[in-house]
C-alpha cells in the first residue's frame, strides 16, 4: 500500500470505525449515532444501503462509497487525502462492524501506514451472538467468514480437523451445498448450528447434527443472512479446564 504524500504541517484527522445494526435498528448505540452525526465524511461500503439509516439518524455529512467494485484503490486514496487534510471520517459497512468480511480492513491498514489515528467503536456483529446462542464451545473458536470459491474443498478439509469451534458466513443460495460438503468431509454426526436473520423479525436458530440440519433446511425456502457454527473435531481433543468441561 503506497504512502500518500503529506502536505506541509498537516493536521491529521481520525478514522473511526462505526458498527451499524445487523437487523434491528434499536441496536444502534447512542455513541455511534453521535459519531456519525458529527463526522465530516461518512465512508460507506454501499451508499444505497446506508443512506436510509443515515437519513433516519439525521446525519448530514457527505457520504462516499468504498466498495471493491471498480477503482477501489482510487477510493482508498480519496479517503486518505480527506484524513490527511484533517477530516474525521466515519467508516461503516452495510451491516455490523466494518472490516469484518468487508473491504474496510484495507482502509484501516492504509490509515495506519500513513500514521492516521484509528478508533473502533464496540457494537453489532453477527459472529459473536451466533456463537453464544449455538450452545457449542465458545471459550476457543475460529472465525472463517465466507469460504473462498477457489480452494474451497481444501479449506473445508482444514476446518474438519480443527478442534476449536468454527464460525462461517454463508449465503442462503449456498447453505445446502455447504451442509452437504460438511456431511461429506466432517461426517454426518458433527454438531452444527445455523443462525438465520439475527436480530430480525424472522430470526431462526437451528441446532443439531449436520445431517439433521441439512434435512431441515432442504424442506424449506432459505432466505436472509446466515451464520454457521460448527463443532470442533472431538477426535483431536484439546485440553479443557473444568469450567468448560
Amino acid at each position: 500500500m503506497p504512502v500518500i504524500p503529506v502536505p506541509d504541517n498537516p493536521s491529521k484527522g481520525k478514522l473511526i470505525l462505526v458498527p451499524t445494526p445487523i437487523g434491528n435498528l434499536e441496536d444502534m448505540t447512542h455513541r455511534a449515532k453521535i459519531v456519525l452525526q458529527n463526522s465530516d465524511i461518512i465512508a460507506a461500503e454501499d451508499t444505497r444501503h446506508s443512506r436510509p439509516l443515515l437519513a433516519n439518524l439525521g446525519c448530514t455529512a457527505p457520504v462516499i462509497s468504498y466498495h471493491e467494485q471498480g477503482s477501489f484503490q482510487f477510493r482508498i486514496d480519496h479517503i486518505l487525502r480527506e484524513l490527511l487534510a484533517g477530516k474525521t471520517v466515519a467508516l461503516i459497512s452495510s451491516a455490523g462492524t466494518p472490516g469484518i468480511s468487508d473491504p474496510g480492513f484495507a482502509i484501516v491498514r492504509a490509515a495506519i501506514e500513513n500514521d492516521i489515528p484509528v478508533e473502533c467503536l464496540p457494537g453489532a456483529t453477527a459472529l459473536i451472538p451466533a456463537l453464544v446462542v449455538s450452545g457449542l464451545a465458545s471459550h476457543r473458536f475460529v472465525f472463517e467468514g465466507f469460504l473462498p470459491q477457489k480452494g474451497r474443498k481444501t479449506r473445508l478439509q482444514e476446518i474438519a480437523g480443527e478442534t476449536r469451534t468454527t464460525i462461517l458466513y454463508e449465503s442462503p443460495q449456498r447453505l445446502l451445498r455447504l451442509l452437504e460438503e460438511l456431511i461429506s468431509i466432517c461426517g454426518s454426526e458433527r454438531r452444527v448450528c445455523v443462525v438465520r436473520e439475527l436480530s430480525k423479525i424472522y430470526e431462526e436458530v437451528k441446532r443439531g447434527t449436520v445431517q439433521e440440519v441439512f434435512e431441515y433446511f432442504s424442506k424449506r425456502t432459505i432466505k436472509g443472512e446466515i451464520v454457521v457454527v460448527l463443532e470442533g473435531n472431538s477426535t483431536k481433543p484439546e485440553k479443557k479446564s473444568g469450567k468448560y468441561d
